[in-house]
């Protein structure tokens, strides 16, 4: 087994950290480096799509004894992740109650790509992991949102619950995750294997494209923020780390592996940057994106993929005394 350093200089130097850094870089460096808009939106619904077909598959493989506890649990923590958000935003940030709760909404669900970034680190470190974890990042997409605009409601911001809804529920991440698990659970193994070359045997090298473009992007807000002030700054940073111990013990509470645990821990410290802003677009248009984006963008993601994988892993190791 790894020790905390080597995990953490492997994954520093995972060819997807590399691109994503590559990205930030090139950015900064004022390149004309860009990735076509179309291409990326393609990698993005592969990416989906393939986490929803090997999440199907394993499902097929798993029984329903199984999957429950660990179900339970990352729904607990999809709606209590943005309550706890929330308050402090409001109590300790001063936020007001719109964007209090267009915060909570995005770190309260949760990031696909930040997932997949894990799945990657736990297999490069020969670390097992249960085979349905995909299905969490479906149950964890839209609680977390759905609580934190029940809060800016009741702070009396009014809300298009209709309008909203059905964007969270026909929202692309949403429908491919959900579709390809339905796809992958009726095909079973045995179907799966006709695809599992552009599914599996690519998923690794498309990544890598796909985490390059996030280092541009992350890297224009790079300058906003200064803006978000430094209570923003530090809750991008401790939120994810508490988050990421909350999940890894509710994973082991459920009877997940350590590797399991980890994952979970993972996905409750990541925060969405595809779900949540379309669905606090519509919901909460007064509210101030440059608060809700940057932290996410620009702070936790990288923060995540460079720091908190290798923490929330060793958090979880400790956590079950291996």
């Amino acid at each position: 087994m790894p020790t905390p350093i080597d995990a953490l200089s492997a994954n520093l130097l995972s060819p997807i950290v590399l691109a994503f850094a590559l990205g930030a870089i090139a950015t900064l460096l004022r390149s004309d480096l860009k990735i076509p808009d179309a291409l990326y939106d393609s990698l993005s619904i592969y990416l989906l799509l393939a986490i929803g077909l090997k999440g199907g598959v394993a499902l097929a493989k798993a029984s329903p004894g199984e999957i429950v506890l660990p179900a339970l649990g990352a729904l607990a923590l999809g709606a209590a992740t943005p309550i706890w958000c929330f308050a402090i935003l409001r109590r300790l940030g001063r936020f007001g109650p719109t964007d209090a709760a267009a915060i909570a909404a995005h770190y309260g669900s949760v990031s696909a790509v930040t997932f997949v970034a894990v799945q990657t680190f736990l297999e490069r470190s020969g670390v097992p992991t249960e085979g349905f974890m995909a299905a969490l990042v479906a149950l964890l997409e839209v609680p977390g949102i759905v609580v934190a605009l029940m809060l800016a409601r009741s702070g009396g911001q009014g809300t298009n619950w209709r309008e909203t809804v059905r964007e969270l529920l026909t929202s692309k991440s949403i429908v491919l995750l959900v579709g390809g698990m339905v796809i992958g659970a009726l095909s079973g193994p045995e179907r799966f294997k006709s695809v599992e070359p552009v599914f599996v045997g690519l998923f690794q090298g498309l990544l890598v494209i796909f985490l390059l473009e996030l280092g541009l992007v992350a890297a224009r807000r790079f300058r906003d923020v200064r803006a978000v002030g430094p209570f923003l700054v530090a809750f991008a940073i401790v939120m994810p780390v508490l988050h990421g111990v909350i999940g890894a013990l509710v994973g082991t509470a459920a009877g997940l592996s350590v590797g399991g645990a980890t994952v979970l821990g993972v996905l409750a410290a990541s925060a969405s940057y595809i779900a949540a802003p379309a669905a606090v677009r519509i919901a909460l248009p007064a509210a101030n994106p440059s608060l809700y984006l940057t932290p996410v963008l620009a702070i936790t993601f990288p923060f995540n993929l460079a720091v908190g994988i290798p923490l929330i892993h060793e958090a979880a190791r400790i956590i079950q005394g291996v």
